[in-house]
C-alpha cells in the first residue's frame, strides 16, 4: 500500500475546491492504493455539462493547485476536445466529463473494486 503524504490529502482538497468554484457535479474520489498494478493512487471525477465548463473547471482546478501547493500537472489530456480532460498530478489524477464521456467511459466501474466517495 501507498504511503500516504500530507501534500495528498491537501492536492485532493484543492481539486475538489477548484471543482466545486466552477459549479462541477457529481464529484467522485475513487482510492486506488489497494489495488494492484494501478496508474494512480486517487482520481477525483466529476461531471460538467458542456466544453466551456469543463474547461473552465480544469482552468480552476489548475489554479487552486498551484497557489496552494505551487504544483502544475505533469500532464494535461483532452483540452482541445473538452469532452474529458484529465489532469495528471501524479498521486492524484483529476477527471472532468461532460455527461456522454463519463457514461461510456464509466471509471467507477472500471475501477470498482476502489474505494470510493461521493463527494457533496
Amino acid at each position: 500500500m501507498a504511503k500516504v503524504t500530507p501534500e495528498i490529502p491537501a492536492l485532493q482538497e484543492l481539486i475538489i475546491h477548484g471543482i466545486q468554484e466552477k459549479k462541477g457535479k457529481e464529484i467522485t474520489l475513487l482510492d486506488l492504493t489497494g489495488i494492484r498494478d494501478r496508474v494512480a493512487d486517487y482520481f477525483v471525477i466529476c461531471q460538467a455539462e458542456s466544453s466551456t465548463q469543463v474547461k473552465a473547471i480544469a482552468d480552476s482546478i489548475e489554479e487552486e493547485v498551484k497557489q496552494g501547493l505551487q504544483e502544475r500537472p505533469f500532464s494535461v489530456e483532452g483540452r482541445e476536445n473538452a469532452s474529458w480532460v484529465l489532469l495528471d498530478y501524479g498521486y492524484v489524477v483529476a477527471h472532468i466529463f461532460q455527461p456522454q464521456a463519463r457514461e461510456f467511459y464509466a471509471l467507477e466501474d472500471l475501477w470498482n473494486d476502489a474505494k470510493r466517495e461521493d463527494i457533496a
